[in-house]
């Protein structure tokens, strides 16, 4: 069994993106890794360099201007890296997702069980979304709860809308969920550097003006206002994000009195907290 690990990244020391982490997590299960390194304005590129695998094949690239609306530029980056994808399945992480060393055996196992199930064209994982800090994750709607994160390479599959997810020539995918999690850590970076990435990812989607009437002057991200629903993290973190957790430098504090969330989206949640059913949730995939 081959398999290959694929992601992009641009300007990840910029917005203190886990990608470090990220590669390094898909390091032990894979043959190969394949990393689109976009035209950064820092040193990630060499930072990647600097992990010093033989896995890791590096794919540079000039992200296209013309692609930003939508955010297509990211499906097509993470095209890139499917293209070069020669196994019989695909890992694929975003710069902000890391794996967890204990799932490595049940994702190992999964893969092996559904190699020549090819009525099962993908592999389903659960969400930590760490919001502010890595002590608190989302727990209500406004966080998706699972996502393709691995897929068999056949002839059609492409990355779907802004890169979350697949289809093969626009079908859904047939997955299974497998007992494993994805630790996203795109919301836990300092303030000032949160507002910094919020800016330049509201550009993939909406012209200077729309970025500028939203965000205005405001430097810093205030976590407080845009919590939502969070609850304690009482698990374990990779053990490859260690070093950068013990490394936080501001504080967050959580007030569930001072979050407001919208009465239907409360009603919402408490009837999934009662049933565990999610109403209206949108689904990329065919659950198998």
């Amino acid at each position: 069994m081959r398999v290959v690990g694929f992601t992009f990244v641009k300007n990840g020391i910029k917005y203190d993106y886990p990608f470090r982490e990220s590669i390094r997590s898909l390091l032990p299960l894979c043959d190969e890794v394949i990393v689109v390194a976009g035209d950064s304005d820092d040193a990630t590129t060499e930072e990647i360099r600097l992990i010093q695998s033989p896995k890791i094949k590096i794919i540079e690239t000039i992200w296209d201007p013309t692609l930003r609306d939508g955010g297509r530029v990211l499906a097509q980056q993470t095209n890139i890296a499917l293209s070069y994808v020669r196994g019989d399945w695909g890992i694929y992480l975003q710069a902000d997702e890391v794996l967890h060393q204990d799932d490595y055996a049940t994702i190992q196992n999964a893969m092996e069980l559904y190699l020549h199930k090819h009525e099962v064209e993908g592999l389903l994982f659960s969400y930590y979304h760490f919001f502010g800090s890595y002590q608190y994750i989302g727990n209500s709607r406004r966080w998706y709860r699972r996502e393709i994160r691995i897929v068999r390479p056949v002839p059609g599959l492409t990355s779907w809308g802004d890169a979350q997810g697949f289809r093969i020539n626009t079908r859904k995918l047939y997955v299974k969920l497998i007992d494993a999690r994805i630790y996203h850590y795109g919301w836990v970076k300092p303030p000032r550097v949160q507002m910094e990435k919020q800016r330049s990812f509201h550009s993939l989607w909406h012209p200077v003006r729309w970025v500028e009437q939203h965000l205005g002057s405001q430097q810093e991200f205030d976590y407080t206002i845009n919590a939502g629903k969070l609850i304690p993290f009482t698990g374990t973190h990779p053990s490859v994000m260690l070093e950068r957790i013990n490394s936080q430098s501001w504080k967050f504090e959580y007030d569930e009195s001072k979050t407001k969330i919208p009465l239907k989206d409360a009603i919402l949640d408490w009837i999934e907290s009662l049933t565990g059913y999610r109403i209206g949730e949108y689904k990329n995939y065919t659950l198998i």
